[in-house]
């Protein structure tokens, strides 16, 4: 049953900035200190509820020297940007299964300018995830599980991760379109599968999208009219391949005034521009089109384009070849 519609103002909504962290991938984290500074202070102005900074990587399977700081968020280089964050935006990053210490690197809550984190795992990880979860909730922080790659996973199996992490203290689950293949009607489905358990363990709901179809904002305002209330969004779409839901298309559509459009045109003028001039890539593309439509990682897509190839027959055949 539908939530809303497009005139609805839904209090139970949060959305959520991954610019740094989905949009890191595109240049190894490596953003100036002005432009994260930039980013919190218009993700404030713009009634942003989290911002993620990046991730809680390992320095001992990722070197510092080849990545920026936000592959790792240490505390200390958050604080620099953020301070005390006494403001009603909470401080988010993300942790992966396998890749992270995350006993060693992840403080108490009281040290921390960290309020959540966000765990990422697949189907066949969910106990290592469920045992992040456990840690960081006894440390103190909110916690959110995203379940990746479900495009490939039989329901059944979806099901049985969705009732163990149920049974959890993590506070909202993630719907998570990883190679941005779905379509508003199987996000609709997905979504009341989600719900399920969703209502059935009192937890909140979460949809990140990509954007390899161009779908990723109808796929988000879908899930957000079916129930879903934390909702991630990146300025300009900035992410992993083709990227993500737009920041400045969902600002622009929700209906609660506390949200305003107009800092992020601000930082899209003052650095986004500019990101992309000086040759870092994201967003829609034919070869997202193939991988997206083929329910493939996007790391093909991303190697074509590396090599500056454009014989796209020749991609779509070689995906198929990979089936």
């Amino acid at each position: 049953m539908s939530k809303g519609n497009l005139l609805s103002v839904r209090e139970d909504v949060q959305v959520l900035d991954a610019t740094l962290r989905d949009g890191g991938l595109c240049n190894d984290f490596f953003f100036t200190d002005e432009f994260v500074r930039d980013l919190y202070n218009n993700n404030l102005e713009a009634g942003v509820d989290y911002m993620e900074f990046g991730y809680k990587a390992s320095k001992k399977m990722f070197s510092p020297e080849k990545f920026g700081k936000w592959k790792f968020c240490d505390d200390e280089d958050i604080r620099s940007i953020v301070g005390d964050n006494d403001t009603e935006m909470k401080i988010a990053v993300m942790a992966d299964v396998g890749r992270c210490d995350y006993k060693r690197d992840i403080r108490p809550r009281e040290e921390s300018p960290v309020d959540m984190v966000r765990i990422a795992t697949y189907i066949d990880t969910i106990r290592h995830a469920t045992a992040m979860i456990d840690h960081c909730h006894k440390m103190g922080y909110e916690t959110a599980i995203n379940i990746m790659a479900v495009s490939k996973n039989r329901t059944e199996d979806i099901r049985a991760a969705l009732d163990i992490f149920g049974q959890t203290p993590v506070d909202v689950i993630y719907l998570v379109d990883s190679y941005g293949s779905f379509y508003p009607e199987q996000i609709r489905d997905f979504t009341q599968l989600y719900l399920e358990y969703a209502e059935k363990y009192d937890k909140k709901l979460g949809i990140h999208s990509h954007n390899n179809q161009s779908l990723a904002f109808a796929n988000t305002i879908d899930a957000l009219k079916e129930g879903v209330s934390f909702l991630d969004c990146t300025v300009m779409g900035m992410g992993r391949g083709a990227g993500n839901c737009r920041s400045e298309l969902l600002l622009g559509f929700l209906k609660n005034p506390k949200y305003m459009v107009e800092p992020i045109f601000d930082q899209i003028q003052n650095h986004m521009v500019k990101l992309k001039q000086d040759g870092v890539r994201w967003g829609f593309d034919i070869p997202y089109i193939l991988t997206g439509q083929r329910n493939s990682h996007p790391r093909t897509a991303i190697e074509f384009i590396k090599q500056g190839r454009t014989d796209y027959n020749n991609l779509r055949l070689e995906l198929l070849d990979m089936e």
